[in-house]
Parts: structure tokens; sequence; C-alpha cells
């Protein structure tokens, strides 16, 4: 039986900011309907291969492929590229002058032309889908870090995107929400038959709802595997980083990021 094509492929991709290399040798295949959760200490790039995946930043080298076709560079085709691809902020960034409902509808307002009650019974349906649906009329200050957290969701999810890219998705929780937050990306993920990208350095609470998993550090990517195999590894370099130990291969006192070639 022939293998879907991937959602999201680099090949050989590298990604430079401010004329120095973040990252290089980039290769990564996701296929439809995984979870995969991108791993790595603060400072190793994480942020860099999101804006790479939607296209806010290009690659300086290698191929950016989403959907099955490159990363558009032409304006217009770029939004419509975007329109299919939800994004969980780590800010949340929902407006604090907006009820819950009308910070979901937000994205229906702006790129549809659906009449008002469409609009309004897809809002329902969205907070419903992450369990908020009564909270339908409060507004973020009257919302707990992981409520906010799941309006958040909700809004990402409001144009029914096949691609979910979470950004630090648990920033700010406890650990009971972070756990709630997690199991819905897990359970929307699987429900609505999309294709997600959790990019964090929360790796007990994420591992647990991937399907595969990679390392970044060092300017590359240092594991690639199941979960599971992620959890077994000897590399010093790998189990530093899960571990937590201050001292070992990954530098925190980062030396300068190299020249872009």
């Amino acid at each position: 039986m022939t293998q879907p094509a991937p959602i999201v492929r680099l090949q050989d991709v590298r990604l430079d900011r401010g004329g120095r290399t973040i990252l290089r040798g980039l290769d990564l295949s996701v296929s439809p309907g995984q979870v995969v959760a991108v791993l790595g200490p603060s400072g190793s790039g994480k942020s860099t291969l999101l804006a790479a995946l939607t296209g806010e930043l290009d690659a300086a080298a290698g191929t950016v492929e989403v959907f099955g076709r490159p990363i558009p560079t032409r304006h217009r085709e770029l939004l419509e590229l975007r329109k299919g691809i939800g994004v969980l902020l780590q800010g949340n960034g929902l407006l604090t002058d907006l009820s819950a409902a009308e910070n979901v509808g937000l994205p229906l307002r702006a790129h549809t032309r659906l009449p008002k009650p469409v609009i309004e019974r897809l809002v329902d349906m969205k907070l419903h889908a992450v369990g908020l649906r009564a909270a339908r009329d409060a507004y973020p200050r009257e919302l707990s870090g992981g409520m906010a957290r799941r309006v958040a969701l909700a809004r990402a999810l409001a144009l029914d995107p096949p691609l979910m890219i979470y950004d630090e998705p648990l920033t700010g929780l406890d650990p009971i929400a972070s756990g709630v937050v997690m199991a819905l990306v897990r359970r929307l993920n699987d429900t609505l038959g999309l294709t997600s990208i959790v990019v964090t350095h929360h790796v007990h609470e994420t591992l647990p709802v991937a399907d595969h998993a990679l390392v970044i550090a060092n300017g590359g990517i240092v594991f690639s595997g199941t979960p599971e195999a992620l959890q077994a590894t000897t590399d010093p370099l790998v189990r530093q980083f899960l571990d937590g130990q201050p001292d070992g291969p990954i530098g925190f006192d980062a030396a300068p990021r190299t020249e872009a070639a």
C-alpha cells in the first residue's frame, strides 16, 4: 500500500536570521494524522523552524514543502496557504475587549462571507470542541490561563485547518491545565483528522500524546524517532536536555551562531 504524501517535508534546509545560521541540515517528514513533538532547550531554534513552516521566514537553502508544494513567495498565495494552517501562539493573542465568542469568530468574519447566524453556530461548535461553550460571553480577563489557552485553540481551529502548529502551548500553565491542553491536542487531532506539530520544551507533558519526536540543539536535529526511543536514548546530548542537566554537550552560555554560508 502506498504511503500518503507528507503534510510537511523539509529537505536539507538551512535557516538564517540576521546573517547568521540558526539551523542547518534539517530533514523532516510529517505524515497526515501525526502529532509531532519538536523539543529543545530555549534558544535552540524551535521558533525559527516554526517561522519557516508558516512562510514567515524563507529558507536560505533546501526546500520547505507544506501540503505537497513549496512555500509560495507571492503574498496572495501565501495568505491562502496560511488559511490551512492553524497556529496557537504561546501568548494566546486574545483581544481583551472582545468576548471569548467574538475572539473565536474573528477568523470567520475576516476570511469568509458567511451570514452572522452561521458564524455564531460555528463559534459555538468550536467552543464546544474545547469544552468552553458555557464561557462564550466571558472576557479574557475573566478566564483562567488554561481556559484562555483553550479559547485561543478554538480560534485557531475556526477555519478548519488541516495542519495545526502549537508554539509553546504550555507556557504559564500549571500541571493540571497542561495535562488538559495536551489531552485536548491529541483528541482534536484524532477526531477532526488533523496533523499537529507541537513546538515545546515541555518534554514530559508532550511525549505521551506524540507519535514522533524531534530534538533540536546545537544548530540542528539531534534526535528523530518515536517517543519510546527518545526516552530510552543514551545519547549524552539528548540525555542532558531530557534530564535537565546543567553541564554537558549543549552549551547554555552559547557562543555566537556561525555566519551564514
